[in-house]
């Protein structure tokens, strides 16, 4: 649940893509609410909250959409913002994750010296689906010598149980949840 009580249903900007990327997958595009400036302002807000609760050093944000949440969120509570990108994006030394996919596996990285000092980290992501990410992106910051310390995300899709994926001693927040 949101960290407060909204008066806005942030569902309103959220639009539903039926067989995207694939027939029988419906897709909920989060687009619509990072275009319109009340929906958007009050998602931060919302997850602005939650920093409060758990005061981040850092936010880190996974790659693509997890930038964007990120680096707003980072901006408003005045923190820094860490990326955590695919192989190959970053420059200097990385320290990397593989993780398995559905199909296959996949990589993230970090800079290696991001989070050394031991900085309280919240990691955030646009949409907590399979978990499989971000439980990724968790190891990637405890190998780097973060601390964390919560995820937000601004929607959830329940029914593929994410969140069971990660620690659960953490706060895990979505703004939206899909059942």
């Amino acid at each position: 649940m949101p960290s407060s009580p909204s008066s806005i249903d942030l569902r309103t900007w959220v639009r539903d893509i039926p067989d995207f990327p694939k027939p029988g997958i419906l897709f909920r595009d989060l687009t619509p609410l990072m275009r319109d400036p009340e929906g958007w302002g009050e998602a931060i807000r919302l997850l602005g909250l939650l920093c409060e609760r758990v005061q981040p050093d850092l936010i880190v944000g996974i790659e693509s959409r997890g930038f964007i949440v990120g680096t707003a969120l980072a901006t408003i509570v005045g923190v820094g913002f860490v990326p955590v990108r695919k192989p190959g994006k970053l420059p200097g030394e990385v320290i990397g994750v593989d993780y398995s996919l559905e199909y296959g596996t996949d990589r993230l990285e970090i800079h290696s010296d991001a989070l050394g000092d031991g900085s309280r980290v919240l990691i955030v992501d646009d949409l907590l689906a399979t978990g499989g990410t971000a439980a990724a992106c968790t190891e990637l910051v405890l190998k780097a010598g973060g601390e964390l310390c919560g995820f937000g995300f601004l929607a959830e899709l329940a029914a593929l149980e994410g969140r069971n994926r990660l620690p659960q001693e953490q706060p895990i927040e979505s703004l939206i949840i899909y059942s």
